[in-house]
């Protein structure tokens, strides 16, 4: 079956696949359209020292908050972590490093490190503690903080359906980062609610194509 071509994988090869010490663009916000099946490997296998990047880290015992309450993570780069208690006092004992971006910054890094470009000019920040240690360029007589662009080794996204090839569709809200998120991951590992043969979803409706794709996560049987 040509799925087999875009590296269809269950959970447990896809936990073996993602080692110790690896940076992780995860979608979602507030845990709606997070991939919860290859966070529930991850904690399941137990995989160290992560590097997340997300919007944010969701609640205790949801999406990325799973991984925090198992203490997996050791940095997070995210808009907010106000929703999980846990990542707070993490943070506040020093188990875990965060940098906090807003929100637009943020996706804006990811989209630079996915379409190839060197950083992104913003105003925000200027004049705060943000502004610290960081490169400031003049344009037309305004200034700018140039932010570096973000790339991760895996992106870890959710999708409402895929095809054999790997093309992905989204639903309403959980549309969020993962399309950008698949810009920007050196390999990208997609969970859809389902699977369907080509030719079941218009061209129009594909967000992420299959090109971009390297693993779909399938259901047991």
């Amino acid at each position: 079956m040509s799925i087999k071509m875009k590296g269809a994988l269950k959970p447990e090869a896809i936990a073996e696949l993602i080692q110790d010490g690896s940076s992780l663009m995860i979608g979602g916000f507030m845990a709606v359209g997070t991939p919860e099946r290859i966070i529930d490997a991850l904690v399941q296998r137990g995989r160290k020292n992560l590097t997340v990047i997300a919007n944010d880290t969701a609640m205790p015992g949801k999406g990325i908050g799973k991984l925090i309450t198992a203490g997996l993570v050791s940095r997070v780069i995210a808009s907010h972590i106000g929703l999980n208690p846990e990542t707070q006092k993490m943070m506040i004992s020093g188990q875990i490093q965060v940098d906090l971006v807003p929100q637009g910054t943020l996706i804006e890094q990811i989209r630079a490190g996915g379409v190839g470009l060197g950083g992104v000019l913003t105003a925000t920040g200027l004049g705060t503690e943000v502004e610290e240690g960081k490169r400031i360029i003049e344009v037309d007589g305004k200034r700018y903080l140039l932010e570096p662009p973000l790339c991760a080794d895996y992106a870890l996204i959710a999708a409402h359906q895929a095809d054999y090839a790997g093309n992905l569709t989204y639903m309403l809200t959980a549309h969020n980062f993962n399309p950008i998120m698949a810009l920007a991951g050196k390999i990208v590992i997609a969970e859809p609610e389902s699977i369907v043969p080509l030719g079941m979803i218009s061209p129009d409706e594909v967000k992420t194509p299959g090109i971009l794709v390297n693993h779909l996560l399938i259901r047991p049987h």
